[in-house]
């Protein structure tokens, strides 16, 4: 898949309407810090498209990107930042929530988790919930580079088993410095958008 232009073209907070539109959406979901947005600018071949946050926990928003003119990707609020407050946390949940219970052009939600160390039970709650809600997963193991080639290898493992990810689930990994994984993951995006 070529990508040849990207956008932000909607954003919504925890009180408003998400766009109503036809054209199929791709979402990812992880925790906080775990690299959503190095890949969201990664993919799309942009340097600052998606902003990184330097305090975790600070997007709050669902951000809307228009890929090519055809299809989305949405970034949702990176979940499991434990110094935010209870409250801040449960308002996060819901609006994720309610976005991925009410989208019928939600085509696939892409898990990212940190290839440096085992996923989360919020990792687990969310790689349930994709499975439970009818989605192919395809997880996504991100900062690579910050691994040995075996590292690597023995990190996809890890992370199979402890989310309890059948073999043919998609485990890619992905590097936003190196660039690795790239090209990989938007083939499979362009076969889930003509699918």
């Amino acid at each position: 898949m070529v990508i040849k232009n990207a956008e932000l073209a909607v954003v919504c907070g925890i009180t408003s309407k998400f766009p109503d539109h036809k054209n199929t959406e791709i979402a990812f979901a992880g925790r906080s810090n775990v690299g959503k947005s190095s890949l969201i600018n990664g993919l799309l071949n942009r340097k600052n498209l998606a902003r990184t946050s330097s305090t975790p926990g600070k997007t709050i928003t669902i951000n809307f990107y228009l890929v090519n003119k055809e299809f989305f990707f949405v970034d949702l609020p990176g979940y499991g930042y434990a110094k935010a407050a209870r409250t801040e946390r449960a308002k996060w949940g819901k609006m994720i929530e309610k976005y991925l219970n009410n989208r019928p052009n939600l085509k696939s939600v892409f898990l990212l988790v940190d290839s440096r160390i085992p996923p989360t039970v919020d990792d687990q709650q969310m790689f349930n919930w994709i499975v439970e809600a009818g989605f192919e997963p395809v997880v996504i193991a991100t900062k690579t580079d910050k691994l040995s080639k075996n590292q690597t290898i023995r990190s996809l493992g890890i992370i199979r088993k402890t989310l309890g990810a059948s073999r043919d689930v998609k485990i890619l990994p992905f590097s936003a410095l190196k660039r690795t994984g790239r090209e990989e993951i938007l083939e499979l995006i362009g076969s889930i958008v003509e699918s």
